[in-house]
């Protein structure tokens, strides 16, 4: 408890409410919990810390923990002669930014489990990622390393070159993370950026299969990218971006990322062909992918897209929603399998999705359904993953219509009987553990996501976001001190916000106004901003740093620019700030936000593809956003329509009301003395629906259709 004279004699994981932290609460190692307690343990004993860091639905943690973490000869090294702390990166982002970068630098690669070894101050002298407990593969066994480290440790002068480790690597991380790099000039990258994304990024593309990355594998959802590539197809009219968006958008959805049966997004590929996932299902990749494959529907029409975005907005709602709107984080990969007999055994990777031909024949009542959908989603004796089936789109529908000589109709009725027939019996599987943390930055990312399926498939989304929001808002945000948490779960708080919590709820808030027009969002969106400044924006550096201002002081102060597993923070934050400026009466927010691109225009320069979001931003910056001030009591199903099927890079909806006294209300709640330009002297025309396009100070006439608007805008790029 509390007041034990050394915390370090017990593993206090039980204490934790991370459904991580309590998978290793039972664990023989004294584990610790990354607090002051632990720490100041560390420092009055002089024993190095091991810091393992991980994620409850990380595949290799949980292969660490069994080899290596329930041996009990393993944890009396541990518990003897070091101060054993567990982390969940996904609570402790900024721990895990820090690590991973000297992982990263020293080993050439990164991934979790991520474990390094401390010195007492928090300075790390040895990393790595999974250690087996025997050698192999040139990995040391981890038992043997941990006597190794510990006999140097004893060791007067292996510790004084541990110690000189630890600074250089410091310095390291700090070059790394918190050092800001300005272009000589002080300017922003140039106008002609997103062109030089565009240009790697499709010199990069996998053009056979689709996505990123060479070999066999593996192969990551890059939403980010694909953003930048729909504004180059878009606007810049480049075909090669088009072609490389769609042919990635396509085999996402038709292989094994997709969930067919249930819906819903895997992390990522393991293999060139995208067959094979690992099958954690987080709620960022379901938020993220989503928009990318929204923007798609938008651009090309293309059916697939838009019903893949939905029946994951289905399986969000069905899976990882808190009874009082917040979301959950993620499901793991593993469940317990099945043997000859039907009876569940050992948890096993995948054990939840894949199919054998016995399998589905077991759960489609007919016989013909069952043999279309084996064929549509390749379900065969030999399998694609140890003897059993990942389910991938093999067959088109008109290639099995012909086959089985039947209407292209009649195919499509029957796969959708068969695939909720399959849905049932595996309904009654044993189930992978969910984590049931609800993060403020990941829910801000699914607001965002929801609001425009809101605006492109069906405006009920707006209400699942509204109460993902409303929950956020309720639980983790301070209004009185503008002050926002990043976690809770069981009623329990914890975590100061970091950057992206701030940023993705930002953005979140303000496109659920420009899906709603409901002004509260609004102000909730410009709140965030403001605490943005307040605690992120560093004015000396000129750049957004990723921990606040008043939270725990690290070994570096880490900022997080690159496009990774979720957004760069960064480039959401200079991204929403640049949009947010258009509402309010000071130019500070349009300020950081040029200020952060200057400061970081060599960088992205250097590498566009990994910068994926302040590419974005700094092409929105050049550009501008295309400001749509739609004035109307009632909206006209025109409208909506119109907004719907036009994809429109650099949108920024800003709804107005008709009535001069709700304008009023509105800049009321806002906090504004007067309307900003978005929305002065923005009335309606003859008292009907109006609507002004302005981009860059020059403005469209007042029109009634939208469409015109639109023409007009197209007419200025």
């Amino acid at each position: 408890m509390s007041d034990d004279p050394d915390p370090t004699e017990r593993n206090r994981l039980d204490e934790e409410e991370s459904p991580y932290l309590r998978q290793h609460a039972d664990n023989p190692v004294n584990w610790q919990p990354w607090d002051e307690r632990a720490l100041a343990a560390a420092r009055e004993e002089n024993r190095p810390i091991f810091l393992s860091i991980g994620y409850a639905a990380c595949h290799w943690c949980h292969v660490m923990e069994e080899e290596s973490f329930q041996d009990e000869a393993v944890a009396e090294v541990l518990n003897e002669h070091f101060v054993p702390i567990k982390v969940d990166r996904e609570e402790r982002p900024d721990l895990d930014s820090v690590y991973m970068s000297i992982c990263q630098q020293v080993t050439g690669r990164g991934g979790w489990p991520l474990s390094a070894w401390l010195t007492p101050e928090g300075k790390p002298f040895y990393v790595g990622t999974y250690f087996p407990p025997e050698e192999k593969r040139g990995m040391p066994a981890f038992g043997d390393l941990l006597q190794d480290i510990a006999g140097s440790w004893s060791d007067p002068e292996d510790r004084e070159e541990m110690h000189n480790r630890a600074e250089q690597w410091t310095s390291a991380i700090e070059s790394d993370l918190s050092q800001p790099s300005p272009s000589a000039d002080g300017e922003t990258p140039g106008p002609d950026v997103l062109e030089t994304a565009t240009n790697a990024a499709v010199r990069g593309a996998d053009r056979e299969h689709g996505g990123w990355g060479g070999g066999g594998g593996p192969k990551f959802p890059q939403p980010g990218r694909l953003q930048s590539l729909a504004r180059a197809a878009e606007r810049d009219g480049r075909e090669d971006a088009r072609e490389v968006l769609t042919e990635t958008l396509s085999a996402m959805v038709s292989g094994g990322l997709f969930d067919h049966v249930g819906g819903g997004f895997h992390r990522y590929c393991t293999d060139r062909e995208w067959v094979v996932p690992h099958f954690e299902k987080m709620l960022y990749d379901n938020a993220e992918i989503p928009r990318a494959l929204l923007t798609g529907y938008q651009l090309t029409g293309e059916e697939a897209y838009a019903e893949a975005a939905a029946r994951t907005f289905a399986f969000v709602e069905r899976e990882l929603t808190h009874d009082g709107g917040g979301f959950y984080s993620t499901l793991g990969a593993q469940s317990p399998a099945f043997d000859e007999d039907g009876e569940a055994g050992e948890d096993e990777e995948g054990a939840f999705y894949v199919w054998t031909p016995e399998q589905v024949e077991a759960a489609v009542e007919d016989e013909t359904d069952a043999d279309l959908f084996r064929d549509r989603f390749g379900v065969t004796e030999r399998g694609n993953f140890e003897g059993a089936t990942v389910l991938t789109i093999s067959e088109s529908v008109a290639d099995l219509a012909a086959s089985y000589d039947l209407d292209e109709s009649e195919v499509e009725q029957r796969l959708e009987r068969a695939r909720e027939q399959v849905f049932e019996a595996r309904a009654e599987r044993p189930r992978p553990d969910r984590d049931e943390k609800v993060l403020a930055g990941w829910n801000g990312l699914m607001v965002s996501a929801l609001a425009e399926g809101a605006l492109i498939l069906d405006d009920a989304y707006a209400e699942r976001a509204a109460d993902a929001l409303s929950f956020v808002r309720e639980h983790l945000w301070d209004d009185a001190e503008g002050e926002l948490k990043r976690r809770f779960k069981g009623q329990d708080v914890r975590i100061d916000g970091y950057l992206e919590d701030y940023a993705f709820l930002a953005r979140g808030a303000l496109d659920l106004f420009q899906a709603t027009g409901e002004v509260e969002h609004l102000a909730f969106a410009l709140d965030l901003g403001r605490a943005i400044e307040r605690e992120f924006w560093d004015e000396e550096d000129e750049t957004l740093y990723f921990t606040p201002e008043s939270g725990e002081s690290l070994v570096a102060r880490p900022q997080e620019l690159t496009d990774q597993s979720t957004p760069s923070s960064a480039g959401v934050a200079v991204q929403t700030l640049f949009a947010l400026d258009h509402f309010t009466d000071h130019d500070r927010f349009a300020g950081i936000a040029e200020g952060v691109l200057a400061t970081h225009a060599n960088d992205v320069e250097a590498s566009p593809m990994q910068h994926a979001s302040l590419v974005v931003a700094a092409d929105q910056y050049h550009e501008g956003e295309l400001e749509l001030t739609l004035v109307a009591e009632d909206v006209p199903a025109e409208w909506r329509e119109t907004l719907a099927e036009t994809y429109v890079p650099g949108r920024l909806l800003a709804w107005r009301p008709a009535d001069d006294g709700e304008l009023e209300r509105w800049l009321d709640a806002l906090d504004l003395t007067e309307a900003p330009p978005i929305w002065a002297d923005r009335g309606q025309r003859d008292g009907e629906p109006t609507v002004y396009a302005c981009r860059n100070f020059a403005c469209s006439p007042p029109d009634r259709e939208i469409a015109s608007a639109l023409e007009w805008a197209a007419e200025e790029v």
